[in-house]
């Protein structure tokens, strides 16, 4: 089922939380949210929207963590229900797009929930003082892979890092619906 995200609500902080990635090692939310912001991406491996862009994802990630923004990719689908979105499926995802961010399992659902996560992909964009500043999609590009886009996330990152304040113009994330428990 194709969902879109609500609104960014400017300013909502994020609960800290610790999970672990699929080899179990463990990140927090404020261990991560580094002078320059974070990026909390929602994500799963069976997904066709998150599959579309992963190669994207990647590469983009890969320009904000130059640029000292964090990164956190976190897996709240029951994976139990959808055994491919496994943690043991995770690493090869992660390591087949060349993922150089945590890819954390949110087991119990508690962070996908607090976060109010829709779909896959769904991205949140935190300034420093962890306030929230985007919630939208990574880029323009249509599904076929097309080469022209603007890098939605990659520029509202860049400007909240700069001036701790997010785009008023949003583009909402779509993708496939989170599957819970």
């Amino acid at each position: 089922m194709l969902l879109n995200t609500p609104q960014c609500d400017f300013g909502w902080k994020a609960p800290d939380f610790t999970l672990k990635d699929a080899s179990g090692r463990e990140y927090s939310l404020s261990d991560n949210l580094g002078n320059k912001g974070l990026v909390v991406a929602f994500i799963c491996n069976h997904c066709p929207y998150v599959q579309a862009i992963a190669n994207r994802l990647a590469d983009d990630m890969k320009e904000l963590q130059a640029q000292g923004i964090n990164v956190l990719a976190v897996m709240s689908n029951d994976y139990h229900l959808v055994p491919s979105d496994g943690p043991e499926y995770m690493q090869k995802f992660s390591s087949h797009f060349g993922f150089t961010f945590p890819y954390l399992v949110d087991e119990g659902q508690k962070v996908g929930k607090a976060f109010g996560a829709i779909c896959t992909p769904d991205f949140f964009g935190f300034n420093k003082s962890g306030e929230l500043q985007y919630r939208g999609r990574l880029d323009d590009a249509r599904m076929d892979g097309s080469a022209d886009r603007t890098k939605e996330l990659v520029n509202a990152m860049v400007q909240i890092s700069e001036t701790g304040i997010g785009p008023t113009q949003q583009m909402a994330s779509m993708g496939c619906s989170i599957k819970w428990r």
